[in-house]
Parts: C-alpha cells; structure tokens; sequence
C-alpha cells in the first residue's frame, strides 16, 4: 500500500509538538472549560437522552456478506460499516458502552450496536479520524486487530495503536493531504478543524482529520469531527462531487462553535463538498451535548428539505445503498412521542 501526497496542497501545522488547525481557533481557558463540566455533571437537560428505545435493525455476518456493494451501515455515533470491492470498511469503531476513559462513569450509549464486534467479517481497513473517546474505543481496536488488513489514521494516532498492540505493519499514518491506496480503493486524509486529547497532558498531541474515499465511480466523505471552515470548499473543488457525505450532524453547543458543527452549518459543508446524497452522523447514541438528543435530525431534515438536499435517515444498522439510494424515515419521532408522552405523565 503506497502512500503519496497531493500536489499543492499545505500538510498539518505543528508547532512545540503540537498540531493546530489550518487557521487559529480560540480556546476558552481552563474556567470556561471547568465551567462547561459543571453544567454536564449538574444542570444536563433531561430530554438530552430518549426515554423510548433506540430502533435497531439486527445485522449478522450473512447478511453482510450477501450486502451488495455499495451498501453503508450505521452502527452508532460515527461508526460506519461500508463495503466496497467486496470488502468492508469500517470507520470509528466504539463498541464500548460508554464513551469514556472509565467503565463505570461517563456518556452511557442508547443502544447496543447492530452487530457484536465478533459476529463482524474480516474487514479491510479500519479508518479513524482522530484519537477522542467517542470515536475511538481502545478495547474495540485491540479485537479487531485480527481480522483487520490495515488501520488508517493520521498522524500520531497510529503509534497509539502500536502501543496498544496493533502490528505495525498494519499501520499506515497519514497527514493532511496524503493518500493511499487499498485494494484499488484511494483513501485521502483532508483537513477538519477540531483538536485531540485522551488525557489531561496529551492535547492536540495527534492529528485530526477527515477523509475521502474514491472507488473508481464512486466517491464518499467522511467528516469525522469537526467545525466549519473553508476546507470543505477546498476539498469539494479537489475532489466532489460526493456521492455521499457522511457529515457530523451532533454535540453542537454555542459555547463550542469552533469545533463542532450547527445543523446549518452542515448543511453548507454538504454543498461545498458537492454532496449528493447526506447522511447525518455523530448523534443518536452517546449525550455529549446539552440539546435534546433527537434535536440535530430535526434540525438537519428541516434544511435539507428547504434547501432541496437529498438526505438520509437509515436507522442503526439498516442498510442504505448508494446504488439504488433512498430516504430512510423519520425513526426518531416514534422515540421523541414516546419522551414527550412520559413528560407530560411526569
């Protein structure tokens, strides 16, 4: 698996060992960030997790096995399930139950995953966007090992995975812009505005990013984590149109604008990116936020219909195909009447 760099194009900034965003993004200072703790531990909102159950569409190996190209499955947050060529690709693998460095507090899931991390088929990458707890899940890493080709990942993220016991021969750490190619699949790491940190002294120690995935015909995006900013254009003039972008849609707050997206502003990135197709991610399984939990999918189908974008709604696990593409349904309202009715009984 070669790797290359794209012509013109600037790689990330590091600067005392440290990576930083194409353009400066403020930081709140220790208070705000004390501040913003306090309001999550003591002042959350109730209606930031579902009183009603999650749908979840069962998957098993046969059926992805059968799965026709082309075939995209959520698994939770921003886990993604793709095959392409015949193999399948993975993206932010959290199979954990909390989003979290500990088992007993932290962001507690909605729903179990659509299929157990053992019942998966081999997969042919595994591809991650930067090294945060809710999207990447050490003990899922270390069982996929074995039945993962290769890890992709940007820079730094891939000696963690090494540490953590991942062959390094499996390995491949990628800067902004750079490339690989697998099995005739290109897969391109490109700019996000976002930040990294699993502790209190490894901050923006490892890269971020988002990627671009070109199989012959066919091209797909995948945010990651991020704000909006004049990337997206950039990479949409590059290499759009999309025929699907799977774009963080989630976990927004005013007191974070830089670093994670308004519905509004995800809708924009679709249209820099020449999206086709949207499929909103990074919502429905963990409460990282203070808004109500279903708010992002309505926000997201309000303007996508408003602004006549085609967008999709699978619920976890049901599949959704790029060859013969539809709109899923609105499976959260069933969830969000259910929240509303115990409400008003409370």
């Amino acid at each position: 698996m070669a790797t290359t760099s794209t012509q013109d194009t600037a790689p990330a900034e590091q600067a005392q060992g440290q990576f930083n965003n194409g353009t400066r993004v403020p930081h709140g200072g220790f208070g705000k960030t004390l501040g913003i703790f306090w309001k999550m531990l003591f002042h959350k909102p109730r209606n930031t997790r579902p009183v009603g159950q999650i749908p979840v569409q069962p998957l098993t190996r046969e059926q992805l096995l059968a799965a026709p190209d082309h075939s995209v499955f959520r698994l939770g947050h921003s886990t993604v399930l793709l095959k392409m060529r015949g193999k399948f690709w993975l993206t932010d693998p959290v199979f954990a139950e909390r989003a979290s460095p500990f088992s007993w507090a932290g962001p507690k899931r909605f729903h179990q995953p659509p299929i157990s991390l053992a019942a998966l088929p081999p997969l042919e990458a595994v591809i991650l966007s930067h090294n945060h707890y809710d999207h990447l899940d050490r003990k899922a890493v270390t069982q996929l090992a074995d039945k993962t080709r290769y890890f992709l990942a940007p820079l730094g993220v891939g000696d963690t995975l090494v540490k953590w016991g991942v062959d390094a021969g499996k390995v491949r750490q990628l800067d902004w812009w750079e490339g690989a190619d697998v099995e005739g699949i290109r897969f391109v790491a490109t700019p996000a505005q976002h930040f990294s940190g699993r502790g209190l002294f490894d901050s923006n120690q490892t890269l971020w990013c988002s990627w671009v995935m070109i199989d012959a015909a066919r091209r797909i995006f995948f945010s990651g984590d991020t704000g909006y900013f004049d990337g997206f254009k950039r990479i949409g003039e590059q290499y759009g149109p999309f025929d699907l972008t799977l774009m963080e849609t989630g976990a927004y707050n005013v007191d974070w604008p830089h670093v994670h997206m308004q519905p509004e502003q995800t809708l924009q990135a679709h249209i820099d990116l020449k999206g086709r197709w949207l499929l909103p991610i990074h919502n429905g399984t963990f409460d990282l936020a203070f808004h109500a939990w279903h708010e992002p999918f309505d926000r997201i189908m309000a303007l996508a219909w408003e602004h006549n974008v085609s967008i999709t709604t699978p619920a976890m696990g049901q599949p959704f195909s790029l060859n013969q593409p539809e709109r899923g349904h609105a499976w959260w309202l069933e969830v969000e009447t259910a929240q509303a009715q115990a409400h008003v009984s409370n």
